[in-house]
């Protein structure tokens, strides 16, 4: 059976869980509409990606 042959010190078990981190969702506004959504996806409201009709908007 696998056992460690020292204590896992504080500082170097904090430094492998470094990127154990909850991440924020990256929400911005809309320039033109001014309704926040997730950057890098459609507005769902007006149906624009990147200045491009994509789908119908909604009524």
């Amino acid at each position: 059976m696998a056992v460690p042959k020292r204590k896992t010190s504080k500082s170097r078990r904090n430094k492998r869980r470094s990127h154990h981190r909850i991440v924020s969702a990256n929400i911005i506004e809309d320039k033109k509409s001014g309704e926040f959504r997730l950057s890098h996806h459609i507005d769902l409201k007006t149906g624009l990606y990147n200045g491009k009709q994509i789908l119908e908007p909604k009524k």
